[in-house]
């Protein structure tokens, strides 16, 4: 395991950016009357998932660490009820969706993994 030397070198950051990347590269395609609605929120929320990493990795306590891991956790829910919800109204379709909606679960298991490995070497 390869030693970790900034939050840049967690996989779980590193996947959440591929995420919101991949987020921004979707709703490029969004109407344009959906540029300050889904389109603002779905980006909002992808970008948080990652950055609540960093802020927590660079918080001094493990307590302020997990508090944003869950957080982070909270917009990536955020982000998966934004994608489930531009099928259901059309914006894209749900084979569009799917592998975005894949990928937010493999991210969720590792952040509550890392959640759980955080926990049980100390707790909250």
């Amino acid at each position: 395991m390869a030693e970790v030397k900034s939050y840049r070198d967690l996989k779980v950051w590193q996947r959440a950016m591929d995420l919101a990347v991949a987020v921004y590269t979707l709703t490029k395609s969004f109407p344009r009357d959906e540029q300050f609605g889904l389109t603002s929120q779905l980006r909002r929320a992808s970008s948080s998932i990652a950055a609540n990493v960093a802020e927590g990795y660079g918080r001094a306590s493990k307590p302020a660490y997990l508090n944003h891991l869950r957080i982070a956790q909270g917009s990536l829910k955020e982000t998966e009820t934004h994608l489930l919800l531009c099928a259901r109204v059309s914006i894209c379709s749900a084979a569009e969706t799917d592998p975005f909606l894949e990928q937010a679960d493999e991210l969720g298991r590792m952040l509550r993994s890392l959640i759980v490995s955080l926990e049980a070497h100390g707790g909250t």
